[in-house]
This record gives structure tokens, C-alpha cells and sequence, in this order.
């Protein structure tokens, strides 16, 4: 699907046809809008490809025409109504009269722009633009970021009275969430650092406080992903060493129970052999049955004693 932006009149309008100073934004575009977008603009079909691959890695390419700016974006995705936090490629490309986004799928960092619900922005202003998209990202992912902290943290109130897997299994997928994050924020900073290095774009003196906010911002949301991360795999582990060792206790009170029982099993082992009952002892006195168990349940007895005194029941 592709679109067309005009700013007009301190407004974000959509016009049906391509005009100079316009934002393209094109959300899963076909082959044929890809075609027609390429031949109007003299761009390569390949670059505006590059942002539907999901494996897409953050970078810049730089052509007589344009200049391409793929950045990894936050992104929410549902599985068996579990939120699941990912990132996907977004490219901006900057061309003499344009600017064209590319995704694979309509995201809620553009969508304010569209609904001119960002303050100061104007399509023609191609390198503000790209820093409003670059800090609207890094917003979004400390967004994502306190949501999958308070997630956890829910999560692991419920290990505290539970030891299933189910608990352990989505703490996993929110350590996953946090590695996508962790390395998207990373290759997008190496990108943030030469695009504003090399002067790629040209930037105007009252964009230089945006930038600092964006570099900031990233940088924070950079921290934020590596410090949840450290606390959640910590978690981790320290519940993954809980439920083991309630699984050693388990174990050994079930060992404790089987060597007590067997104490009367084999007394009843022994006299259930078919044997002259006059080498049994008590056999021929008509207390013998009672004698027996008593014999059992003293020794069982003594050994469940024994292990208390060894503390083995703690």
C-alpha cells in the first residue's frame, strides 16, 4: 500500500498523486508499486526492497539519487494472546524532492505523522523528518522497554507461588524480546553516529537540539535494554536453581519414605516365603501377626528417628 503526504497549511493532507516536497509512505508495497516508485523516482528496485526483510540489518547506502537510512524499529507481535516484542527494518530514503518510507507492515511509529499529530513536522523538511523518526523509535523502545519490565515483574510474583514451566517459558520470550532490542539499539546507533558524522543529510541549526535528544535517547533506551536484561536473566537462573532444588527435596523425602518402608517389607518378604513355620519366630504363637507388625512399625520407627536426627527431613 503506498501513500502520499503533503504539509499544506499547517496540516499533514493526503493528496492521490506524487507532488515534489511529499512523504511516500509505503507499508508491505506490491511488486508493482515497488516498480513504479523505483521509475519515477531513479531508484533502485533492490533498495526499496531491502526494509521487507525481517533480517534486514541497520545501515546507510548512499547513491547519486538518494540516500537510504535503514533502521530496526520496535514492534509488537501476538502469539495465543501473548504480546511478543520483536523489531522489524524500516527504511527511510531521501531523494531531491522526496522522502519515502519503507515497511513491511503499518506501525504505530508512523502513524502519528500521518495523522499530523507530531508537532513541527513539515514533509519538505526532509532532515528534520528523519531525526523525528529516528527519536520517535528510540521513544517507542523505552516504551516497549517498561512494559516488558512491569511483564516480568508480574511473571515472577506468579514463580514465587508456582514452579511450572509456563512461568520460566514466558520470562524466556521476554529475555528474547530484550536481545532483539538490545542489538537493533546498537546497530541503530552505529548508523545515528555516521549518518550525523558524514553529513549525509543536511541538518540545520535548530535541529541540533533534537539530535541531542535523539542521541540521548537512544542511549538511554540502550542502557535501560541491558540492565533488564541482566535483572531478567539473573531471574532466571535463580528461579531455574529454586525449582531444582525443591526437585532434590522432593527426591530425597521420596528416597526417606522408600527406605522406611522398606524395613517392613522385608520382614514381610521373609515371612511370606513358603518355609517351615517352625524355624519362623512367633509363628506358632497366636500374638505372632500382632508381634510382627509391632516388630515393623519399631524399627521403621527408630530409622524415620535416626534420619530426623540427621536432619534429613530439612
Amino acid at each position: 500500500m503506498t501513500k502520499f503526504y503533503l504539509s499544506e497549511e499547517c496540516a499533514v493532507n493526503t493528496v492521490e498523486v506524487y507532488r515534489p516536497g511529499c512523504w511516500i509512505s509505503m507499508i508491505a508495497p506490491s511488486d508493482v508499486e515497488i516498480k513504479n516508485i523505483a521509475l519515477e523516482h531513479a531508484i533502485e528496485a533492490d533498495a526499496l526492497k531491502a526494509a521487507l526483510d525481517i533480517d534486514e540489518r541497520s545501515r546507510i547506502e548512499v547513491d547519486e539519487n538518494y540516500t537510504m537510512i535503514l533502521t530496526n524499529i520496535p514492534t509488537v507481535e501476538t502469539d495465543n494472546e501473548k504480546e511478543l516484542y520483536s523489531t522489524i527494518p524500516l527504511s527511510v530514503i531521501i531523494t531531491h524532492d522526496a522522502v519515502i518510507t519503507v515497511c513491511s507492515e503499518d506501525t504505530p511509529l508512523l502513524r502519528p505523522f500521518a495523522e499530523g499529530k507530531i508537532r513541527d513536522f513539515h514533509t519538505q523538511m526532509k532532515s528534520r523528518f528523519v531525526l523525528q523518526i529516528l527519536y520517535r523509535s528510540a521513544r517507542l523502545y523505552l516504551e516497549y522497554l517498561r512494559i516488558i519490565d512491569r511483564k516480568s515483574e508480574e511473571v515472577e510474583n506468579k514463580l514465587h507461588r508456582s514452579t511450572k514451566n509456563h512461568e520460566l517459558i514466558e520470562l524466556l520470550k521476554l529475555e528474547k524480546s530484550l536481545v532483539y532490542f538490545t542489538t537493533a539499539l546498537r546497530s541503530n546507533e552505529s548508523v545515528m553516529e555516521k549518518l550525523f558524522r558524514n553529513d549525509m543529510i543536511k541538518k540545520y541549526p535548530e535541529d541540533s537540539e533534537l539530535l541531542d535528544d535523539v542521541i540521548v535517547e537512544n542511549k538511554q533506551a540502550i542502557e535501560m535494554a541491558n540492565i533488564y536484561s541482566g535483572i531478567l536473566s539473573g531471574t532466571m537462573d535463580a528461579f531455574a536453581s529454586v525449582i531444582s532444588n525443591n526437585l532434590n527435596i522432593v527426591m530425597k523425602v521420596l528416597a526417606i519414605i522408600t527406605i522406611v518402608l522398606s524395613i517392613p517389607t522385608m520382614i514381610f518378604s521373609a515371612y511370606g516365603m513358603n518355609v517351615n513355620i517352625s524355624g519362623m519366630p512367633f509363628a506358632q504363637s497366636p500374638y505372632g501377626f500382632a508381634i510382627i507388625i509391632a516388630i515393623s512399625l519399631v524399627m521403621s520407627a527408630i530409622v524415620i528417628f535416626l534420619f530426623i536426627k540427621l536432619k534429613m527431613f530439612k
